[in-house]
């Protein structure tokens, strides 16, 4: 049974999710924080906790359950490691100039790999690597729990993420051209760096040498041509300063309290389906809240067939999509909650493309990654646009009709999933 046909005023109760949605929003980003474009919530930081804890008495109106789950996590660790990369990439270069030093070609090699393995780890992977360094904080998942009539069979959870990120100075300086540059810049330089690494210890145990001093003196000239970019991948990101971060992603947090409002205010409960309205912090430090969620609701989210719909950036219309890859192309999410999913969008009017993140992740691919099926809603611009992670993400660029059609498609994936259970629709 499709949404409309269970409500008589179907487009009116839309609407006034959509209104909820904005309104909600808007409180965040104008009254908590100092309410400018840096007003944001940054994992662990007092004002994540309080859109979370507004959040959590929003659900209140219409969760039969609510509760908020504290867990650990260094929020530094992970762009963290851009500056200590950066560091590295300076001092490698730096000893290749200080042939005194015994074995310095070694020596900068081996910080050019260190340096790749905490880039490979922490944002190709998003593992937790160099969090056990770093100084710890407290965030937070807030939890609402819509009940069935009768037993519990069945679950799917609707999730956004609280926070917001620091801002990334290419894309506020330039757009995508500038972060895809300045990115691919300064990896191209770490890559040129370990070749030439490989060469000179090549060169050091070759019977006969094959690069002469001359040679390898014009080599770490060419090698030194990259400080100046490394120097301002120092300046990546507003450091400690947090963006609104509107659309990415208060608009997917009430994208899922917006499924329990519908819910409550048209008097529906399914008979053996349970409806989760979860946001979670610390994704914009590496999926950290979807992780300890997975990691404490594993047995649970197993016991019973649960699937898990991220939501992510209600923004640009014509760029939504299901994401059936995750993680940079790493992780696959579930082909059966990919299914739900687009069949909820059909019903919404969209069918909706397959896509992949092929840059960065979104909170489903940690989920997956936990043996639970799940899938990701976004729409953006995968570009990305000009307001991803910068001050133009505020509450006066949301787009309401992106706002109501991915609120509308989250209903109609809640009763796509009420129907069918853990399986393709037919």
């Amino acid at each position: 049974m499709k949404a409309q046909n269970a409500v008589r005023d179907f487009n009116v109760s839309l609407r006034e999710c959509a209104n909820f949605a904005k309104k909600g929003i808007t409180h965040i980003c104008k009254n908590i924080g100092d309410g400018s474009v840096f007003g944001g919530r940054g994992c662990g930081t007092p004002e994540e906790r309080k859109a979370q804890e507004y959040m959590a008495d929003q659900m209140r109106k219409y969760a039969d359950e609510v509760k908020i789950e504290d867990f650990k996590v260094a929020p530094w660790a992970f762009m963290g490691w851009v500056l200590v990369d950066v560091i590295l990439a300076l001092c490698g270069t730096l000893i290749y100039w200080l042939p005194q030093i015994p074995y310095n070609k070694f020596i900068a090699f081996g910080l050019f790999c260190l340096a790749l393995l905490f880039a490979i780890m922490e944002f190709l992977f998003y593992k937790q690597f160099l969090d056990v360094f770093c100084p710890k904080k407290t965030s937070c998942n807030a939890v609402g729990i819509y009940k069935p009539e009768g037993e519990v069979k069945q679950r799917i959870i609707f999730s956004g993420h609280a926070d917001s990120s620091q801002e990334w100075r290419f894309s506020h300086w330039g757009g995508p051209p500038a972060l895809l540059g300045g990115i691919i810049g300064a990896f191209s330089g770490f890559v040129v760096n370990l070749v030439a690494g490989i060469l000179f210890i090549a060169n050091h145990f070759a019977g006969e040498p094959f690069l002469s001093d001359d040679v390898q003196k014009y080599m770490v000239w060419g090698l030194t041509a990259w400080v100046p970019l490394y120097c301002v991948c120092f300046f990546f990101c507003t450091w400690g300063k947090y963006v609104q971060g509107a659309n990415d992603n208060l608009t997917g947090c009430y994208g899922a309290i917006c499924v329990l409002k519908f819910l409550k205010d048209n008097d529906i409960r399914f008979k053996h389906t349970e409806v989760v309205a979860l946001t979670t912090g610390g994704e914009e430090c590496g999926l950290r809240g979807a992780k300890a969620y997975s990691k404490a609701h594993n047995k649970e989210c197993k016991e019973i067939d649960t699937v898990f719909v991220g939501l992510e950036t209600f923004r640009d219309y014509d760029h939504f999509a299901i994401y059936k890859r995750d993680m940079t192309n790493t992780t696959a999410n579930s082909p059966i909650a990919c299914a739900i999913l687009k069949e909820g969008a059909k019903r919404a009017g969209r069918d909706l493309p397959y896509e992949n993140v092929f840059f960065g992740s979104s909170d489903a691919a940690a989920v997956s990654q936990a043996g639970i099926h799940a899938t990701c809603l976004a729409g953006m611009d995968p570009a990305p646009p000009r307001y991803y992670h910068t001050r133009g993400d505020t509450y006066k660029n949301l787009c309401f009709n992106s706002l109501e059609n991915g609120i509308e498609i989250a209903i109609q994936t809640a009763f796509v999933f009420d129907e069918v259970g853990l399986k393709e629709p037919q």
